[in-house]
């Protein structure tokens, strides 16, 4: 009886345990952001939103140097540091050794001789961005002739709106290059003020984006800023405007 009693309590303890695991990962699966499902990405992509803001920034800065620098000659991510060297004309890529030779910078300048990581604006991505411009630095300069050294860039920021519709939301894309090779992005948000310019928004107190805007609008951000870029036609869905660093000033 006593053996019979045992068993059934730890058959119980047993369910319990299993019934609160379930219940504490799908809490957990609750509050967490719905990153999995945004428009914008592949169904399969287990990228979260975050990531995906960070892909439209990379692309609008990216562009942005080289639309700064219509002359020189700029790579940009996914080029290898092998291309940029054989490209460039910088030295042998032969000298990269097999580990560093697929690198991708996201920014190399081999007029200039320079280069930028672009980072969040956060002090753990920025040491992130200070070793990995570090590290293509160091593979770059064994590699090119002795003339063609490459450093960090510096003096590199500005700003860019994204007006999703008239007097609606309004996006903010600014980055900053605070230490050499380093280059810093955040996003920010004003508040919706109908029969308002965006200039006049864009004075507004500045936000954090709203996830639930990024979920409503994030397919559209990269798309529209790649179209300002290239002088496309907008995207469809995006009725707005896309305000590049020259409007800005």
């Amino acid at each position: 009886m006593a053996m019979r009693e045992h068993g059934t309590r730890t058959r119980s303890t047993w369910g319990l345990a299993v019934f609160l695991l379930v219940l504490v990962e799908a809490l957990g699966a609750q509050a967490q952001p719905p990153s999995f499902t945004l428009p914008g990405r592949k169904p399969d992509s287990r990228e979260s939103w975050g990531a995906f803001l960070g892909k439209a920034a990379h692309v609008a800065i990216s562009r942005e140097y080289s639309v700064r620098h219509p002359t020189n000659r700029v790579f940009l991510d996914p080029a290898s540091l092998s291309r940029i060297v054989k490209e460039g004309n910088l030295g042998n890529p032969k000298r990269l050794s097999e580990f560093v030779r697929l690198l991708r910078p996201d920014i190399t300048d081999t007029h200039a001789l320079v280069l930028f990581e672009i980072k969040p604006d956060d002090e753990e991505s920025r040491g992130e961005g200070r070793e990995q411009a570090r590290r293509y630095l160091t593979a770059l300069n064994e590699a090119v002739d002795p003339d063609k050294q490459l450093k960090g860039g510096s003096d590199f920021e500005g700003s860019l709106f994204l007006e999703f519709e008239n007097g609606g939301a309004l996006w903010q894309l600014s980055w900053r290059t605070p230490e050499p090779g380093v280059t810093l992005y955040r996003w920010s948000y004003r508040r919706k003020k109908p029969n308002a310019s965006w200039k006049e928004r864009a004075a507004q107190k500045e936000e954090a984006l709203p996830r639930e805007e990024v979920e409503q609008r994030g397919e559209l951000a990269e798309q529209a800023i790649q179209t300002a870029y290239d002088k496309g036609e907008r995207p469809e869905g995006f009725q707005g405007q896309v305000y590049l660093p020259g409007d800005c000033n």
